[in-house]
This record gives C-alpha cells, sequence and structure tokens, in this order.
C-alpha cells in the first residue's frame, strides 16, 4: 500500500481508473473477447480493492465512499449487458433476469444503508466500510465469481445468470426482511 501512498495518488482517482478500466469490458464482452474482457474485470476489482485500502489508509470520506459505490453498481451491471451484446439470442432472457435480480439487491443494500445511516444504526462488523449495509448470499466477491466463470466458459453464461439471479433474489428477500425487521425493532426503542 506504501507504493500507492504517495501525493498525486487519491483514493478517488483509483475509483475512477479502475471503472475506466472496468467499462472496457462491455466492447470486449461484446466482442467476444472473453479473456481480454477478464484481464479488465480482474483489474477493476483490484483497483476497487486497492481505493478503499488507500481511503482507509488515509481516512474514509463520504463523497469517495458513494462515488466507490455508484461506480460500482454501474460496473456490475455493464459486465451481464456485454454477455447480453455478445449472444442475444441465448443470453438475453438469462442476462435481463440478472440485471432484474441486481436491482433487487442493489435497492435493498442501498435503501437499508441510507436508513442505517439516518437512525445511526452501528454494525460493528462493517466498521471499515463508509456505511453499515446487510450482507447476502450473493455479495461482490460472488458476483465476480460469476464474471469470472462467464468469461472462461462464455456458452454457460446463461445457464450461470439464471442459477445467479435466482440467488440474488434469495439475497434481496433476505434483506428486506431482515432490514424491515431491524428498523421496526429499532423505532421501538
Amino acid at each position: 500500500m506504501r507504493v500507492l501512498d504517495k501525493p498525486g495518488i487519491t483514493p478517488d482517482g483509483l475509483t475512477l481508473v479502475g471503472f475506466a478500466i472496468g467499462v472496457l469490458a462491455l466492447p470486449f464482452l461484446a466482442l467476444g473477447w472473453y479473456l481480454a474482457a477478464l484481464v479488465v474485470i480482474l483489474l477493476n476489482r483490484l483497483l476497487d480493492g486497492l481505493d478503499g485500502a488507500l481511503a482507509r489508509r488515509r481516512g474514509l470520506t463520504d463523497a469517495g465512499g458513494f462515488l466507490d459505490i455508484s461506480l460500482d453498481f454501474l460496473f456490475y451491471a455493464l459486465v451481464p449487458f456485454g454477455f447480453i451484446l455478445a449472444a442475444p439470442q441465448q443470453n438475453a432472457l438469462a442476462g435481463g433476469w440478472l440485471l432484474f435480480a441486481f436491482i433487487g439487491t442493489g435497492s435493498s443494500f442501498l435503501a437499508f444503508a441510507a436508513l442505517a445511516a439516518k437512525h445511526q444504526i452501528d454494525n460493528p462488523g462493517y466498521a471499515h466500510k463508509s456505511f453499515y449495509y446487510l450482507g447476502g448470499l450473493t455479495e461482490g466477491t460472488e458476483t465476480i465469481l460469476l464474471f469470472v466463470l462467464g468469461c472462461l466458459f462464455p456458452a454457460w453464461f446463461a445457464w450461470f445468470a439464471w442459477i445467479f439471479g435466482a440467488l440474488c433474489w434469495m439475497t434481496t428477500f433476505t434483506r428486506v426482511w431482515s432490514g424491515y425487521l431491524t428498523l421496526k425493532s429499532h423505532q421501538r426503542q
């Protein structure tokens, strides 16, 4: 981390560079260049980890946390869209299902985070994050595993998307239920 902790290198800068690299996955996937897409997906995720580590070293900011999560969610949507463009006949329905499921996981994630912040609900397990959120069955690591598998076995992307989308809905339902109970319990106090 010391290598990156230099003047001129900022967590927000790493976030933006990582996102710019990640955006290349869209044309690479659309063109069927799956190994090139895999490389930029992994570089994006590496820079996403490094921006967070540098931010924790220098001090987390709300602006940086907002930028990071916003660009992460956009990145997570562009990868399935790339697979859809690569083989619309094969991937459109499954990719659409996956994007629909990502809306569920993303909205339940962000809605709870916003209300937890409003009501000052803390979770010591997430002290190193910009905000408190509910975990789930399908989070960042699992999503990247899906993308890696899709790049390595593109003919199987539709199957991966159907299955992962179902797991995302399990995450959404558990987050909505748990978030509802947590907020309801907090209101009673």
